[in-house]
């Protein structure tokens, strides 16, 4: 109830601002002569600005925002409301062709320094949703991306309030110019948060790497304890931004779950595959590097949602954030009924088999379903994937009764949650991970 109400209260709070600027258009003095269309297009405009400004609070990781909701969840409404946002600025000069039946402002050379201001923003608005929607066939590494990101957001707010200004009907009013001034506070303040003052914080709390382990099918564990500070508590299935090798400056920081248990209060493991740039370095890391941490993050845990029994389904290096759950229900001793379905390629890719057949004496109601694509010749298990015909084999008896949670593969959550759906269980029950933040 509680993170229902914060979240309420945040959605609610999003809306109002977002609207705030009407009150410009609709409670401040008009312009003489201007018709219903161009009012229409001005309004549509501040809405599509304040949506912009908005944006820069949704990724600053403010906890008590992303508390009710979950980062991912905060990050993927980030993404669809940037092109709703997008749709509303472009019918502000769309509106103004239709009014005028002409494409005159098109004409740049002989349009006043506000057009200009206004289109330039358009297109660094227009750059922002290119390269993000389609940053992997762009061939953009994650690093140049932020970078390219960072700089569209700040210059497409930044010129959208230069063409306000320029306009400067909406601007005359002593508290029309407080409510911009504000707006562009907030927003300057937000940019030092996250590029300054968070990590100055993060100097005083380092983390040392104390060690790495092999897992196995190029998957690494790191142990990272604090320095000088007692770390922080986390839910377990929670994640964290991993800063290595570089100061806590640096734009190289990535999302990792943590895949220790959540009643350890002395380190913080990170069980991490090669898959990228930054992650193909990991092993070459020197045990007493210093990395720094930012979370916990994510409402992806057994601990939000009390219920008789749990089901887990991983796939691949999916298992970690799931690996922290178990091994916290294992410290706790619980006694409930516990299902892993857990499916890989090939047997050398089931990251922590070893560990998780041994946590059986610890959980005595944990029940462990493996599922290989890849199979060697001796398989006995399960194979192929996870489909609906195989979850009515396994699920429990009273599906409503438990909680479903999901990590892995894009393709393979999407199958898995329809499989879930057609096996009764309820949509609200079902509680996937996702880390394409972009």
């Amino acid at each position: 109830m509680k993170h229902l109400i914060q979240g309420a209260f945040w959605l609610g709070l999003y809306v109002i601002v977002s609207l705030l600027p009407l009150c410009v258009v609709f409670l401040g003095p008009r312009p003489p002569g201007r018709d219903f269309i161009t009012e229409l297009s001005v309004a549509l405009g501040f809405v599509g600005l304040a949506m912009i400004g908005l944006q820069f609070f949704l990724t600053a990781r403010f906890r008590h925002i992303e508390a009710p909701y979950g980062l991912d969840l905060i990050l993927r409404f980030h993404r669809e409301i940037s092109t709703a946002a997008f749709l509303i600025i472009l019918a502000h000069p769309a509106l103004l062709f239709w009014r005028d039946r002409s494409f005159e402002l098109l004409n740049l050379p002989q349009q006043p320094p506000r057009v200009w201001f206004a289109t330039l923003s358009l297109l660094a608005l227009v750059g922002l949703i290119v390269t993000s929607v389609w940053r992997t066939s762009l061939k953009l590494e994650y690093e140049t991306w932020r970078v390219i990101h960072g700089s569209l957001a700040i210059a497409t707010l930044g010129l959208a309030m230069g063409h306000v200004i320029g306009v400067g009907h909406y601007i005359a009013d002593l508290w029309q110019q407080i409510l911009w001034i504000l707006m562009g506070i907030a927003s300057v303040t937000v940019l030092l948060w996250i590029r300054v003052f968070k990590p100055l914080s993060f100097l005083r709390h380092p983390y040392e790497v104390t060690q790495i382990r092999d897992e196995g099918a190029d998957v690494y564990t790191l142990r990272c304890e604090p320095v000088g500070h007692e770390g922080f508590d986390f839910d377990a299935g929670q994640f964290a931004w991993l800063t290595l090798w570089d100061s806590p400056f640096s734009i190289e920081e990535h999302p990792f779950s943590m895949a220790s248990s959540a009643l350890e209060t002395e380190f913080l493991e990170f069980t991490i595959k090669e898959l990228g740039d930054f992650t193909a370095d990991v092993h070459h890391l020197p045990e007493g590097a210093t990395a720094y941490i930012d979370g916990p993050y994510g409402a992806f845990s057994f601990e939000r949602y009390p219920a008789a029994g749990y089901v887990f389904l991983a796939g691949g290096i999916g298992i970690t954030p799931i690996m922290s759950m178990l091994r916290t229900l294992a410290d706790y001793g619980d006694t409930r009924h516990l299902l892993l379905i857990f499916a890989a390629k090939q047997l050398e890719n089931l990251t922590f088999r070893e560990e998780i057949d041994a946590l059986h004496d610890r959980l005595p109601h944990l029940e462990t379903i493996y599922v290989l694509n890849d199979p060697p010749d001796d398989w006995d298990g399960e194979q192929g994937y996870v489909d609906a015909a195989m979850l009515d084999t396994y699920l429990p008896e009273y599906p409503a009764r438990y909680q479903y949670f999901l990590c892995g593969p894009y393709p393979m959550l999407i199958n898995v949650e329809k499989a879930l759906l057609a096996c009764d269980v309820p949509t609200t029950h079902i509680h996937a991970e996702l880390f394409n933040l972009v």
